[in-house]
């Protein structure tokens, strides 16, 4: 259903003649974009994963404003993600921080002294890591689409 509403609004695009319209897409699953699509996005320009400095500054942005134990090392965290996209690492850190939401949800059913959620630690991101690295076993690369409309 979302396929033809973008092919339909695509369809419909009118630009102005002095007008240049750039549409640029982008995905993990090349192999799922239908050749209608691709028909329309002529360009296609292949964008690398992260490098390990590269990871571990995503890494840095995605946990600045969340409570991290001091002890994380989140160069080791870029070592052991390779082959991990931005939003691979987004939705990890996402894991690695349900993850102490579920011990602080663990903690008020035993004894409902704390009042806290305790900071992501090292194990906590080893742990969602894991998880994503069996997530990606069917594997996928990053591709940039883009097309010009005159």
């Amino acid at each position: 259903m979302m396929k033809a509403q973008f092919m339909s609004l695509w369809d419909g695009l009118d630009t102005d003649y002095h007008c240049q319209v750039i549409i640029m897409g982008a995905t993990n699953r090349p192999q799922d974009l239908d050749s209608a699509i691709l028909r329309r996005m002529p360009t296609r320009f292949h964008i690398n994963q992260p490098s390990q400095r590269q990871r571990e500054q995503i890494l840095k942005l995605i946990l600045e404003d969340e409570s991290v134990d001091l002890s994380v090392d989140l160069g080791d965290i870029a070592k052991e993600t390779d082959g991990f996209s931005g939003s691979d690492l987004r939705e990890m850190c996402r894991d690695a921080a349900l993850l102490c939401v579920r011990d602080f949800v663990h903690t008020q059913n035993d004894s409902p002294s704390e009042d806290f959620i305790r900071p992501i630690h090292q194990s906590d991101l080893q742990k969602a890591i894991s998880k994503m690295k069996k997530s990606k076993t069917a594997g996928g690369t990053s591709v940039l689409m883009h097309a010009a409309l005159d």
